[in-house]
């Protein structure tokens, strides 16, 4: 193989780097979830590059650990500031089923979630179009909810299948 990385899951049947490094590519994403109930709502960002709504979140930087990551790319694409506040769970360090994935690359997510009390105001900045809370009850009614909107970005489903797990 050339003695290049091997995705860990198998051919994707794309070749070359097309993420910062080859290998794994850390990234982070945070998981920001409000309220309780009926009323809980999750901050979700619309992507700049296919227009769906996602986790905010983004690659580590070279020399940064994945917790300042979590808190750095949620300030840069929503505006919320969770310096200073550890996460309530990290919930996975797993492999992501990114668009942008080789048979020699990969993005490997550090996922940590963070419970308020109550939303706080967000607006979309840097590569995000866009941020809004949205009602959270299942995965399905997000997917739903969000149809007409551009979708919801299904590489984050597992995360937030996760994250309602262990915020009920």
């Amino acid at each position: 193989s050339c003695g290049w990385p091997l995705n860990p899951t198998g051919r994707t049947g794309r070749c070359g780097r097309n993420l910062g490094r080859w290998g794994e590519n850390p990234a982070a994403d945070p998981i920001v979830v409000a309220g309780t109930g009926p009323e809980r709502r999750i901050l979700l960002i619309r992507r700049s590059d296919n227009g769906a709504w996602a986790l905010p979140g983004g690659m580590v930087d070279p020399g940064e650990t994945a917790p300042v990551a979590l808190v750095r790319e949620l300030a840069e694409e929503t505006g919320v500031d969770l310096r200073g506040r550890a996460p309530d769970a990290v919930l996975a360090r797993t492999y992501i089923h990114d668009w942008r994935n080789t048979d020699h690359a990969w993005v490997a997510s550090t996922a940590a979630l963070y419970l308020l009390d109550e939303t706080v105001p967000a607006r979309g900045a840097d590569d995000a179009l866009d941020a809004d809370w949205v009602p959270f009850s299942s995965v399905e009614q997000l997917r739903a909810d969000l149809a007409g909107r551009g979708g919801l970005y299904p590489a984050h489903e597992p995360l937030l299948q996760a994250a309602l797990e262990h915020a009920v």
